[in-house]
């Protein structure tokens, strides 16, 4: 037999004509055979206790290198926790990065994925600089920041690939494109496990994809199960590409083109994924291939055993069909090498990625010792003290290995519980300690939550709206028809897209003329699909665009709202600061006719959306300020329209595209000394009303405008009304218990207003059904202007009864 390599040797893919030379292939081969040794290793390091769970993508390895050889300069991938193989082989990632987050490592430059925040083998590139500005994102290739939900991963993948479709088509996007695209080549790269393909938003994105013809090329990593449950109960024909055929692309029109290939195949996938990535490059044509074949030799995760689930047949199977050992008999039957010189190499590999593990492992080690040192160092000064207190907490801290900064500030924490009331240096030095290292982690673990760059939105300022002496009176809607064509006008990177927001121009006809002036490439049709609607905006914005994603109702925005919070809100964070996508999200809600369309679902979206800023402006020319904040901001955020607002009339700003409210900043919309009531929206017209009736029988109601519920009252406003009031009511549509509790714990705990209260805070909400349709029913569902009357007016009876008689006669008991 033949030993060692023969450099002479080559292989050239049958169709698409890539040549790779014998070194080229073993350096494949020797990155596949290392991405499984790492893959071993996290999951040994989990069950000895060292890491705290471990998934990856071992079996499916050789793919991942045809896919690698297809990846470009400026292309993206959007996968999900199974690509390790390709991050290695296109230099997105390596092996130390790899191990310093099986270990949550939080800091950024040994995680740069996630700096800790995320479970191994969820990946992104940084596409911020230190400053929080874009990079030049054509220098390399990039990855969105990974997902766990299941599929979730789809929406922005559509996103991404439609962005380079805007950078080829509009001229505005064109004019922008420098360090975001080259005439809108770039390939977006998706990756989903088989079991994935069940989820619903796989199937939305498809046919966005499909629809819109962009260059999206998604691999189907096929093992034959979801977790534990086979294809057969995942997929019907128990195989997506046999359920696809209908989206198959035919000569002419839309469609999908259809790949399938064997995942232990290294030519075939070298070859499908060359001819499926220059065809979407070329020509914005979608592709899926069906990797199948492939395997998952340690099972799903750390969580558990495949041999539990799997059967015999199906576990020999894993063994015969393992990609790495079907790439190592085919380099042997092809003479690239011998049986001796791969165990060597495979024998080297895994001694190298040990001592990478163990460098990475001691790197991550090393603050956390020198973070117990400086511990001990004031504990023992403390214990110097009061021996007997403190002896066993520091003899924990000093012997545990390894230790961990949980223990470290707890540690800190207990002993300063043990020493309370006593005085002397050393405890101060401890609480001084305990403090500090409290900030530091709060920066290591919960930073970045909402942008430090100099384009955050919480810098702008107020700049008011200006009128002239004849101001024109419109419609509430024209305010912002106008605001956005503004801004369509001062910034290229601004598009809108949603349903029926192109030809219709909204259905509140707010854009009513504005795809005839700016073009179908700037506010955009799209189909009934909010989750890829929104999934088309984070793609977008993460290539650099400013998308502002219509929701028809704020009903409908639970549709998306995995996405919203799953992926959106949290991208800052869960980056460390490393990508940003800064969708502005628009809907209407609150009150108008009916179940679906009478939404005011606050406590849902504040609990779920923190990451994004939340505007509930009271009218349009409020709502066009906030945007004009927006818009000049770099977080993400979400607007909620008075849905009964449009054909109310307001004046006209002359500068209504310019003027802006900063966000957490209330507006005192009524001046008054006896109750503070406190609420935003469609609500705050029905409490002027009510104060009017109020003031009629001597009780003179402050009523506040929140304006936005995230930030909240940034400057305690509202505190401040209340201790000149000493009194507090939050009007709120939401139901019992919704946003009202939790503006009720901003102003009472948070702002500290309850040392001002002399009666307790009280709360009027909508009722915790849904609201009937008709005129009827939103009275009696909704606050009203009668419920808010009596609301104030029993808060002034219990603190001045004699003053203020019972509306209602009293019953004896």
């Amino acid at each position: 037999m033949k030993t060692g390599t023969r450099p002479d040797i080559a292989v050239t893919t049958p169709k698409a004509k890539l040549r790779l030379s014998a070194q080229d292939v073993l350096a494949d081969y020797r990155l596949a055979v290392r991405s499984r040794a790492a893959s071993e290793l996290s999951r040994r390091e989990v069950l000895v206790g060292k890491a705290p769970f471990g998934i990856s993508g071992e079996g499916k390895e050789i793919a991942q290198l045809g896919m690698a050889h297809a990846f470009r300069p400026g292309d993206w991938r959007s996968g999900y926790y199974r690509d390790q193989t390709f991050m290695f082989a296109v230099g997105l990632a390596d092996l130390s990065q790899y191990f310093a987050q099986l270990y949550a490592d939080p800091d950024v430059v040994r995680d740069p994925n996630s700096a800790g925040r995320q479970m191994l083998s969820h990946f992104a590139t940084r596409t911020l600089d230190d400053r929080g500005r874009f990079k030049d994102l054509l220098a390399t290739g990039q990855s969105a920041s990974e997902l766990s939900p299941v599929a979730a991963q789809m929406p922005r993948s559509v996103g991404l690939a439609w962005a380079s479709r805007l950078y080829r088509e509009s001229p505005a996007a064109r004019s922008v494109a420098r360090g975001f695209s080259r005439g809108g080549e770039e390939v977006c790269f998706a990756t989903i496990g088989n079991a994935g393909t069940s989820e619903g938003v796989f199937w939305e994105s498809l046919n966005a994809a499909g629809v819109l013809q962009i260059p999206l090329v998604i691999s189907v990593w096929d093992d034959g199960y979801g977790i534990s449950v086979p294809n057969e109960f995942q997929t019907t024909k128990a195989s997506i590409s046999a359920v696809l055929e209908g989206f198959r692309r035919q000569r002419e029109g839309t469609g999908i083109e259809l790949y399938t290939v064997k995942g232990h195949d290294y030519v075939a996938c070298c070859d499908v994924y060359q001819i499926a990535a220059e065809r979407a490059r070329r020509e914005h044509i979608p592709a899926v291939i069906h990797v199948t074949e492939m395997t998952q030799p340690q099972g799903h995760s750390t969580s558990g055993s495949h041999e539990r689930y799997k059967s015999k047949e199906r576990l020999r199977f894993e063994i015969e069909f393992d990609p790495i050992r079907r790439m190592r008999e085919w380099l042997i039957r092809e003479e690239m090498a011998d049986a001796t010189s791969l165990d060597e190499l495979e024998r080297a590999s895994r001694i190298d990625v040990e001592r990478i593990r163990e460098e990475a492992w001691d790197a991550y080690q090393a603050p956390i010792h020198a973070e117990r040192e400086q511990a001990l160092t004031v504990l023992e000064a403390a214990a110097a003290e009061d021996q007997a207190a403190l002896e066993a907490l520091v003899e924990e801290l000093r012997t545990t290995d390894p230790p961990s900064r949980r223990l470290i500030a707890s540690t800190a924490r207990r002993a300063l519980a043990a020493l309370r009331g006593r005085a002397g240096s050393a405890r101060d030095d401890l609480a001084a300690f305990a403090e500090s290292y409290a900030k530091h982690n709060d920066e290591l673990f919960n930073s970045h939550l909402y942008s430090r760059s100099a384009e955050s939105p919480l810098r702008i300022g107020w700049v008011g709206p200006a009128y002239p002496n004849d101001a024109e009176m419109v419609d509430g809607r024209m305010v912002l028809l106008r605001c956005f064509d503004a801004n369509l006008e001062r910034d290229p990177r601004i598009l809108i897209l949603g349903e029926d927001i192109g030809k219709l121009g909204d259905v509140n006809l707010v854009f009513e003329g504005l795809q005839a002036k700016h073009g179908e490439q700037r506010v955009i049709d799209t189909g009934i699909r909010e989750a890829t609607i929104l999934g088309q905006g984070i793609g977008a914005a993460l290539r650099g665009l400013r998308p502002v994603v219509d929701i028809q109702y704020v009903d409908y925005l639970l549709y998306a709202l995995e996405l919203a919070s799953d992926d959106l809100a949290t991208l800052h964070w869960r980056t460390g600061g490393g990508q940003k996508a800064p969708v502005l999200i628009r809907t209407k809600g609150h009150r108008l006719q009916g179940i679906w369309h009478t939404g005011s679902p606050m406590a849902t979206i504040i609990s779920s959306l923190r990451g994004l800023h939340v505007a509930v402006p009271r009218d349009m020319t409020r709502a066009a300020g906030l945007y004009n904040t927006l818009l000049r901001g770099d977080d993400p955020a979400l607007l909620i329209e008075v849905l009964s607002g449009y054909r109310l009339k307001e004046r006209l700003p002359e500068n209504v595209g310019e003027f802006t409210i900063p966000l957490g900043v209330t507006e005192t919309i009524r001046r008054g000394s006896d109750v503070t009531l406190v609420t935003y929206g469609a609500l705050c017209r029905i409490a002027m009303e009510a104060a009017e009736d109020l003031a009629g029988v001597g009780i003179e109601t402050e009523i506040i405008d929140v304006q936005t519920l995230l930030p909240f009252d940034r400057d305690h406003a509202i505190a401040e009304s209340v201790e000149k009031t000493g009194a507090l009511l939050v009007v709120d549509e939401d139901v019992p218990g919704g946003a009202s509790a939790y503006i009720v714990r901003e102003v009472v705990e948070t702002q500290r207003a309850i040392d001002h209260l002399e009666v307790g805070p009280r709360t009027l909400t909508g009722t915790a059904n849904r609201v009937a349709v008709g005129n009827d029913g939103d009275y009696f569902s909704k606050p009203n202007r009668d419920d808010i009357f009596e609301a104030v007016y029993a808060i002034m009876r219990e603190r001045r009864p004699d003053e203020f008689p019972p509306i209602m006669p009293e019953r004896r008991s």
